[in-house]
């Protein structure tokens, strides 16, 4: 199993590759934080993203926390915060909302 600081390095270095800016707004526990992922879409809107794990099938994939205004779901994740002081928060900015979760590598 990857590191969650060795995810948030590779992730960083994919979106860097596709011109997506992306900065580390947290930095959670390096072995093991969980990692939200925000994408403001330089409008005012945003939309938050969290790991889920299927018990039926194994297979872990990224679902939306929370969409809505950009203040909304800082909200949010402050209060993820709360809950988990070894949570990663990495924001994108990106007007089309190009996150890359649903890209190979990044969904395991």
């Amino acid at each position: 199993m990857l590191t969650a600081s060795f995810w948030v390095r590779a992730y960083l270095k994919r979106l860097e590759l596709n011109s997506i800016p992306a900065y580390v707004l947290r930095h959670g526990n390096d072995a093991s934080g969980a990692v939200l992922v925000k994408c403001a879409r330089l409008d005012g809107t945003a939309e938050a993203f969290q790991r889920s794990f299927d018990l039926m099938t194994g297979a872990r994939t990224w679902m939306s926390l929370v969409r809505g205004t950009e203040a909304d779901v800082d909200a949010s994740i402050r209060k993820q915060q709360s809950f988990d002081p070894d949570l990663w928060v990495i924001e994108i900015e990106d007007r089309a909302g190009r996150t890359l979760l649903d890209e190979d590598g990044l969904r395991d």
